[in-house]
């Protein structure tokens, strides 16, 4: 077997431990934190909801745009802790990755864990080095852009005079506070 390469990543995101766990184990969200460049594609019927021994069949195209087929398994659900999916068939040689949830001060801590292996021998080691390594990772970068903007709440902008912008826009024109001078 082919060296196993491993990526962990984890991420803090400001909602309930219910709120990530219903997004999560929604299959139909993974199109939305996955990065529009790999051309992914769901090829088959999804659920509201995952449970053990569903197979999820979708497409991708991570090299040159070549189109290949992807079915993973969800094999392990522990309800609001942890999942586990697994290939079944794709461009790795084995690909296991475990999603655990866990709430922290602020919000929720997500962690994946994903150890994968190329095949190909001493070429899918080349082709790590030179591509798939830095793939795999900018997939999880672009993730995590995606929950920051979708779960984190906008604050408005202030400036140093403590107003917003929408507020300087509502007072009346003409009308000039004593800290901004006279006319």
């Amino acid at each position: 077997m082919s060296p196993l390469h491993r990526l962990e990543r984890t991420q803090v995101v400001p909602i309930s431990l219910d709120e990530a766990w219903s997004f999560f184990s929604d299959p139909r969200n993974l199109a939305r934190i996955t990065p529009p460049d790999l051309g992914f594609r769901v090829t088959s019927e999804l659920p509201e909801r995952m449970y053990e021994g569903l197979f999820i069949s979708y497409q991708i195209a991570p090299f040159l745009g070549v189109p290949v087929r992807w079915l993973t398994e969800i094999t392990h659900i522990d309800e609001r802790v942890m999942f586990v999916d697994e290939q079944r068939m794709g461009p790795y040689q084995l690909w296991h990755h475990e999603h655990w949830f866990r709430e922290v001060p602020g919000g929720v801590e997500m962690r994946d864990i994903v150890h994968y292996a190329l095949p190909f021998g001493a070429l899918g080691e080349i082709a790590h080095a030179l591509v798939v390594g830095r793939q795999v990772r900018s997939i999880f970068d672009y993730r995590e852009g995606v929950l920051e903007r979708r779960f984190t709440p906008v604050r408005p902008v202030v400036d140093a005079s403590g107003v917003t912008p929408e507020a300087a826009s509502a007072r009346p024109i003409g009308v000039l506070r004593s800290s901004e001078g006279t006319a």
